[in-house]
């Protein structure tokens, strides 16, 4: 009973410190406060009286409680009207329109990257695409015409350069109607393709320049490999296939083969044809020989044979000089019209 009388006392002393403080700062009288405290601890003086067993340390807890009244009293004195401190919510803020502030930049950043889309369907600068074209004429070894963008355009090919057919100044070089021959066979035997380089596409007289491909296949290593052309005309970065080319060249120039076949005709700068015409061995005439006179010979009389209508047919040219090697007219058994390319009604010439 001691112990519920003096624990009811400290609470009602705690209750009365705190009235005090609550009427002191709403500047009230203190009279309510000063009964409830001193029925308190009369309380807490009874209660020991009647229970010596309650602990000493219920009135060090009173004293505490005192004590920190005190000090919130001098507290509320420095500074009488508390404000709450809101959450920091500068931060955040600040942080969420940073977000929102990059999303347009990586909108624009987006669009930038976006492709964009090619002029016409042959531009292809810089890629490995082969472009099928239509052939027009072929020209000499190292040059066609083509249907390029809806006009006709000649194109050069690139890392090469073949003996002329008929150039105004060097006129007709050594292996140079072999190579326009061979470009023919090439050319006619599937599918025409060309591809560019990274480097400019047109050259000073307004050539296309690219690398040409039959079925996949290059028509200017094949050319290379057999000795009917030269590596030229290099200038950089338009070198994509120079390593391959060069190995095949060599080769050609190991077996002599086409233009390697004649020593010093194929240089650097181009093909020697004073070279040729220099080393050009001389047939010596034969010594005209008297014969003796025969007795006179009766002459048979000979019935004159119709000439054959038949037509002598072979497959190529390749074919048809191993009987006639300067190739025939029009009008000849032998004349197809497909092996006369150039349509000068001579077919399969040299």
């Amino acid at each position: 009973m001691g112990a519920f009388i003096g624990v009811l006392g400290s609470l009602l002393v705690m209750v009365g410190l705190i009235g005090v403080l609550v009427l002191f700062i709403l500047r009230k009288p203190k009279k309510i406060a000063g009964i409830l405290t001193g029925v308190g601890f009369a309380m807490v003086i009874t209660g020991v009286a009647i229970d010596p067993t309650i602990e000493t340390e219920k009135a060090e807890t009173a004293n505490e409680a005192v004590d920190t009244a005190k000090k919130l009293t001098e507290s509320e004195k420095k500074d009488p009207m508390p404000v709450a401190v809101a959450p920091d919510i500068e931060k955040p803020l600040k942080e969420e329109k940073t977000v929102e502030e990059t999303k347009p930049v990586e909108k624009q950043s987006a669009k930038l990257e976006k492709p964009v889309p090619a002029e016409n369907p042959t531009n292809s600068n810089g890629t490995t695409n082969l472009l099928a074209v239509t052939l027009v004429k072929i020209i000499d070894g190292d040059t066609i015409k083509i249907m390029y963008n809806g006009k006709e355009q000649n194109v050069r090919y690139l890392l090469i350069d073949t003996p002329e057919t008929n150039h105004p100044r060097l006129g007709k070089q050594p292996f140079g109607d072999e190579a326009k021959q061979r470009n023919i066979e090439l050319i006619h035997s599937g599918k025409l393709e060309i591809e560019f380089d990274i480097g400019q596409r047109y050259d000073k007289y307004d050539r296309l320049l690219a690398y040409i491909y039959v079925d996949g296949k290059s028509v200017q290593e094949t050319l290379l490999e057999e000795g009917l052309a030269r590596v030229a005309y290099v200038y950089p970065p338009n070198t994509r296939y120079l390593d391959p080319y060069e190995k095949a060249q060599e080769k050609a120039k190991e077996q002599k083969l086409g233009i390697w076949s004649i020593e010093n005709y194929a240089t650097d700068t181009g093909f020697n044809t004073d070279k040729v015409a220099n080393e050009k061995p001389v047939t010596p005439k034969p010594e005209k020989i008297t014969p003796a006179p025969a007795a006179p010979v009766q002459q048979p009389v000979v019935t004159p044979v119709p000439q054959a209508t038949e037509t002598e047919w072979f497959q190529n040219c390749t074919e048809l000089r191993k009987k006639y090697p300067n190739g025939v007219a029009k009008g000849h058994p032998a004349y197809q019209s497909k092996m006369d390319r150039d349509g000068d009604n001579f077919a399969c010439e040299r």
